[in-house]
C-alpha cells in the first residue's frame, strides 16, 4: 500500500517534471515551503520515483562507430566528452552511457554478471533505481589478495548494482588470483563455489571493464597490490597488456597459454562468450592495447568507449 509520504513524492514529481510547474507554485499547491518541495524532489530521484536520463549528443552512424563495429563485429557507442576533459570526466561520461545501456537490457528475471574494476565502480553509481522482480546480480571474479579479502571493494559495487534493481546478490568469495593452480582446481570442486559458478553460467548480461597498466586512473588489478613489482615486470615480459575479468590477454587476443590464467578466478573469454550480451566500458588512451586484445578474443558484444580511445584503437 502506498503511504502518504510516497503519494507526496509522486505528486511533487508529477507537478515539477510532468507539468513543469515552479517550486513556488508546487509549494503553494501542496501547502508547504519551497525547501520542503526541494527535499521531496531529491527524495523522488534518490528512491527511483524519478529517473533522469541524459542523452549524449547522438553519434549513431559516426564513422568511428561504424569502423570499430565492422572491424570487431561489436555494437559500439562512442562518447564524446567536452574538449580538454580530465580522465575522470571521460570515465564518468562513459560510465553514464554504459549505465543507460545496461539498464536498457534489464528486465524481470535477468541475471546480471558483474566484474569489479575502476570503470565498473563508476558505472554502478549511475544505474537508475527501479525494482524488477526476480533479478540476480552475481560477482564474476574474486577480489581477495594476500593483503585483504577484497570484500569491501567488490561488495560495494555489487551492493550498488543490486540496490538499483532490488536484486538478489551472489558473492564470489575467492581470491582474484590463487597462488597455485591446484588450489583453484580444488576450490572449483567445492559445492559452495560450484553454486556460484552455476549462477554465473546462467547470466543473461555481463558488465565489465578492461584492466591496463598505467594511466591517470589506474586499473585496480595493477594498483591494488595483487602483483608485486617483479610480477608486474614478468607479466609485461610475456606480452601481457591487460586483463578482462582478471584473465590476462596479449594485444593479439591470445590468453589460453598464459600460466597466470590457470590461477585467475574470472571467467575466460571463451566462458564469457556464452553470455548473450557482454557490455564493456572503457575510457583512457592507455587502455588501447588491452582493449584491442579484449575485442580480438570475442569476449565483447557491446562496447562503450570515449572518442580518444576509439581513435587510438584505429
Amino acid at each position: 500500500m502506498v503511504n502518504k509520504s510516497e503519494n507526496l513524492l509522486v505528486e511533487a514529481a508529477q507537478l515539477y517534471y510532468g507539468e513543469q510547474q515552479t517550486m513556488a507554485a508546487i509549494a503553494s499547491h501542496l501547502g508547504m515551503s519551497r525547501p520542503t518541495v526541494s527535499r521531496l524532489l531529491k527524495a523522488a530521484r534518490d528512491t527511483g520515483v524519478v529517473t533522469i536520463h541524459i542523452k549524449e549528443q547522438p553519434h549513431r552512424g559516426h564513422p568511428l562507430e561504424r569502423r570499430l563495429a565492422d572491424l570487431y563485429r561489436v555494437r559500439v557507442q562512442v562518447v564524446r566528452p567536452p574538449d580538454h576533459a580530465t580522465e575522470q570526466v571521460r570515465m564518468r561520461r562513459v560510465a553514464i552511457a554504459t549505465a543507460q545501456l545496461v539498464d536498457s537490457l534489464m528486465v524481470a528475471g535477468t541475471t546480471l554478471g558483474v566484474a569489479w574494476g575502476s570503470t565498473v565502480t563508476e558505472v554502478a553509481q549511475y544505474l537508475p533505481k527501479r525494482h524488477l522482480e526476480g533479478v540476480t546480480v552475481v560477482q564474476l571474479n574474486g577480489a581477495g589478495n594476500a593483503s585483504h579479502t577484497g570484500i569491501p571493494y567488490s561488495g560495494a559495487i555489487l551492493g550498488q548494482v543490486s540496490a538499483a534493481y532490488g536484486a538478489q546478490m551472489v558473492h564470489f568469495p575467492v581470491p582474484a588470483f590463487f597462488d597455485f593452480a591446484d588450489t583453484k582446481a580444488a576450490m572449483w570442486r567445492e559445492r559452495s563455489i560450484r553454486g556460484v559458478l552455476a549462477v554465473q553460467r546462467k547470466a543473461d548480461v555481463a558488465l565489465f571493464g578492461v584492466g591496463a597498466f598505467g594511466g591517470a586512473i589506474p586499473s585496480h588489478v595493477y594498483a591494488g597490490r595483487y602483483f608485486d613489482t617483479q610480477q608486474l615486470a614478468d607479466l609485461r615480459a610475456q606480452g601481457i597488456v591487460g586483463d578482462v575479468c582478471t584473465v590476462m590477454v596479449r594485444q593479439d587476443g591470445t590468453w589460453a597459454d598464459l600460466d597466470v590464467n590457470r590461477r585467475a578466478s574470472g571467467p575466460t573469454p571463451a566462458e564469457l562468450a556464452k553470455i548473450g550480451r557482454r557490455v564493456c566500458a572503457a575510457a583512457g588512451k592507455h587502455r588501447a592495447a588491452a582493449l584491442r586484445g579484449a575485442l580480438t578474443t570475442g569476449a565483447i558484444t557491446d562496447l562503450v568507449v570515449d572518442v580518444e580511445l576509439a581513435e587510438q584503437l584505429l
